[in-house]
């Protein structure tokens, strides 16, 4: 093999160098020269070719990048997803779970406004029975009920809903547009109690808050809300026959990007360790 082009060096020179250098040259000497040299020639070529046969085995045992899964929940749901969100990624390798949460109202609209996501889980059917095209069926995973929550102690010694009617009482409610301030109208309008709310905020943590901080003496929340801050408010239990229950439907979203994982996640919401986690916090079976 030549490194030169063969019209740089003329053949009579050639041939007697060559000659020259063979001659002088023990023939074990020439062997391990011409090895040396065949195998720096090859090293480079095999290193090119093996990186080539590693890419693509990294390619097809699942190097890629993790599956991104967004969630949008009801506020309510905060803190069970937050823990569910954990045990479907061990569960599951290779996704990648985030849960939004806000006030089912605001999810529709972000929803009907075309944002990135995947799945949605609202606190009423209501909203999910208005968002049909854009979602997959609905799944019903869990139920949840309504407590009155007081600032710690109960210091104003609330029994029951009547007592809400009292204009010296500072009460606060979720506003008619979130689920729950729907079902809180529903509950009071039933036991023909008038409430005049000091403030009606945007969804369920919102009414929590306010109770927790002192700056109302009562709110209607959802009994999963008031048990997230033990030692903070007390929760008044409401009688089944005055309550109201509150379904939390669950679909995918045909704008997904990522629709089979996001079938599979709506699908495991149902499954005995999901239903565990929920039943833990406190929501009641579908």
């Amino acid at each position: 093999m030549s490194f030169f082009p063969k019209s740089s060096v003329p053949a009579s020179v050639s041939a007697p160098v060559s000659a020259s250098v063979s001659a002088s040259v023990p023939a074990s000497v020439r062997r391990g020269a011409v090895a040396v040299l065949t195998a720096a020639l090859l090293v480079p070529f095999a290193a090119a070719c093996g990186g080539d046969d590693d890419d693509s085995g990294r390619e097809k045992g699942g190097g890629g990048k993790d599956v991104q899964l967004t969630v949008l929940a009801a506020s309510s749901l905060t803190d069970v997803f937050a823990t569910a969100e954990k045990a479907y990624e061990k569960d599951h390798p290779g996704v990648r779970v985030t849960v939004s949460a806000a006030g089912s109202q605001e999810l529709a609209a972000q929803v009907k406004q075309g944002a990135p996501a995947d799945v949605l889980v609202t606190a009423d059917t209501k909203t999910m029975d208005g968002l049909k095209a854009e979602t997959g069926t609905p799944t019903v995973i869990a139920k949840n009920r309504l407590v009155i929550a007081t600032r710690e102690g109960n210091p104003e010694r609330i029994k029951g809903l009547k007592d809400l009617g009292d204009s010296e009482l500072k009460v606060v409610l979720a506003d008619d547009t979130v689920p729950v301030g729907r079902y809180s109208k529903q509950v009071l309008d039933r036991q023909r109690v008038e409430v005049k709310p000091v403030s009606k905020e945007a969804n369920v943590r919102s009414v929590l808050s306010k109770v927790e901080l002192g700056e109302a003496d009562a709110g209607l929340v959802y009994r999963t809300d008031a048990a997230t801050v033990p030692g903070k408010v007390d929760a008044v239990e409401i009688p089944d026959a005055q309550n109201a229950v509150a379904s939390y439907p669950a679909a995918t979203l045909k704008g997904s990007a990522n629709g089979e994982e996001a079938a599979a996640f709506v699908k495991w919401l149902s499954t005995g360790s999901a239903q565990k986690i929920l039943r833990e916090a406190g929501f009641q079976k579908p």
